[in-house]
């Protein structure tokens, strides 16, 4: 097991060997395993970055990331209703977002994201469309997931499923998919034996 010193030259080579990143501008210590990341960088994907690199140090129980993003001054500073207009852009023309399902707010050049979208794909994607956007100082995901073919899916399955097995009389069997969960009275044909579901 790694000491405190291992795991700290761990992050901190880690960090050297990203490509946005010098070593310089990000502090790294640690204790018992957490890691805190100090430092100023110019861009969010910076920032990202450098959480990213200690993550996948191996001895690093979490991360504490206390990394401040200041844009150069010769970069023109954005205000958020700039911020909030290049979100919506980035937002609407990616192909992997149904457009009008995502909200977006912007405060001090932090996006946080709402609404509810099918699948976790479209949420990984609206967070890459816009944490380099010049000006983004974070992006809060607070996109929910509510896939609507998944409860079909599994009732179809469960339904053919019941079909196919011969100690099962399944002409008085509705399947119900209630969210999560599938509700299923179970009727055995006389003489057979009642197993256990698994789950």
């Amino acid at each position: 097991m790694k000491d405190n010193a291992e795991i700290q030259k761990d992050v901190q080579d880690a960090i050297k060997w990203e490509p946005l990143l010098r070593a310089a501008e990000i502090g790294v210590t640690v204790k018992d395993g957490v890691v805190t990341l100090t430092g100023t960088v110019d861009s969010y994907p910076k920032k990202m970055e450098a959480e990213d690199a200690a993550k996948r140090v191996e001895g690093v129980k979490a991360v504490v990331e206390k990394i401040e993003v200041k844009f150069n001054n010769g970069w023109a500073k954005k205000d958020d209703n700039e911020i909030a207009t290049e979100v919506v852009n980035a937002l609407k023309w990616h192909w992997q977002i149904p457009v009008d399902k995502i909200k977006a707010k912007v405060e001090k050049g932090w996006v946080t994201l709402s609404g509810e979208l099918e699948w976790n794909y479209q949420k990984e994607a609206a967070t890459n469309a816009i944490k380099n956007l010049l000006g983004v100082t974070g992006v809060g995901n607070n996109i929910s997931i509510k896939s609507e073919t998944q409860d079909r899916v599994e009732k179809m399955d469960i339904e053919s499923a019941l079909r196919r097995n011969w100690s099962i009389d399944d002409r008085n069997i509705t399947v119900t998919a209630l969210g999560i969960r599938l509700l299923s009275p179970v009727q055995l044909i006389p003489g057979t034996k009642r197993t256990k579901p698994h789950g």
